[in-house]
């Protein structure tokens, strides 16, 4: 399988830049937020956000460097990014994440929260200072929507009856929205126009999506090594995904499993095996296929460019990941 870091040629050279940026930038006075923040972006990980806002940089600028400003959204997209796994993990409790101890499992959840919105504050003081209303109220979008996204998960724990579309609109909320509002952001600083903007925010929204799907899929299949998590724990946790909305359709007792939150010994078990002998998974995959070619027809209004191509080029990684 093509590694993600190879389709990053073209924009390489700003991602390390990027890289060396990023703790300058979350700098704190209070030396245990200073830890935190070193803990985060020393963590690595694929930076696939600012990747993608880099992408489009280069792709609609083409003759023209890319800008201060660019470089700035890449890198407020990651801090926005990363501010809200910190989140994540203090919701979910979770002790690993990528394999590395989190944030909350090495300084408590206080410590952790206050390092989030620390993140969230700083990526915000950035963006006010870019001048710039519409990347602004793009960004800021997402901000809310991560908040969206968290409470609608929370709310909606071993609920079965949650519907397909409530599904994607939760992923849109949680994942696609910082791809599709920071790919338009890019266009925007580079002053293309409005329409070739609209086609960049559908790629985001669309690859956000196929993206989201298949996580969801690995949950399933992927060891607890390749996750760095515990393999089934979203089901675990009550938040049902794609497969597992279409494995009920298949199997109904599945439903009655989660509605009493797996209490019973062999629950979880006889849920996990149940989702693996449905064709929720096989449906799954063609869903994410369906978001992926929808990513790809975005594109075509984007002049043909070694970043355009990486752009291309994700979307069949991003598919490539489930297999």
């Amino acid at each position: 399988m093509t590694s993600v870091k190879s389709l990053f040629a073209p924009v390489e050279t700003d991602l390390r830049l990027l890289a060396e940026n990023l703790q300058n930038l979350v700098s704190a006075q209070h030396p245990i937020l200073s830890a935190a923040a070193e803990h985060l972006f020393g963590a690595g990980g694929k930076r696939l956000r600012p990747a993608i806002v880099l992408l489009v940089a280069r792709g609609t600028m083409l003759d023209k460097d890319i800008t201060p400003r660019h470089r700035r959204l890449a890198e407020i997209t990651e801090m926005i990014h990363t501010a809200s796994l910190v989140h994540d993990d203090v919701v979910d409790e979770s002790e690993v994440r990528r394999n590395v101890s989190t944030v909350n499992s090495l300084f408590g959840n206080r410590i952790a929260v206050l390092a989030g919105d620390f993140l969230f504050a700083q990526a915000s003081w950035y963006l006010a200072n870019l001048d710039q209303l519409e990347v602004v109220k793009l960004l800021s979008e997402v901000i809310r929507d991560f908040a969206e996204g968290e409470i609608r998960q929370g709310l909606n724990r071993f609920e079965t009856n949650l519907s397909l579309e409530a599904y994607i609109e939760k992923s849109y909320y949680k994942t696609a929205s910082l791809m599709a509002n920071s790919a338009k952001a890019a266009g925007v600083l580079s002053e293309a126009d409005a329409e070739v903007n609209q086609a960049l925010y559908d790629y985001g929204r669309h690859f956000g999506l196929a993206f989201q799907i298949v996580d969801d899929i690995l949950d399933f299949t992927a060891s607890t090594e390749v996750l760095g998590k515990p393999a089934g724990s979203d089901l675990a946790s009550g938040n049902l995904t794609a497969p597992v909305l279409y494995a009920m359709e298949e199997h109904p007792f599945l439903a009655v499993l989660i509605e009493r939150e797996f209490s019973q010994d062999g629950d979880l078990e006889q849920a996990l095996s149940l989702v693996e002998k449905s064709q929720g998974i096989a449906k799954s995959r063609d869903l994410a296929a369906y978001h992926s070619k929808q990513a790809v027809e975005s594109l075509k209004l984007l002049k043909p460019s070694a970043s355009s191509q990486a752009l291309l080029d994700l979307t069949e990684y991003v598919l490539s990941r489930m297999y």
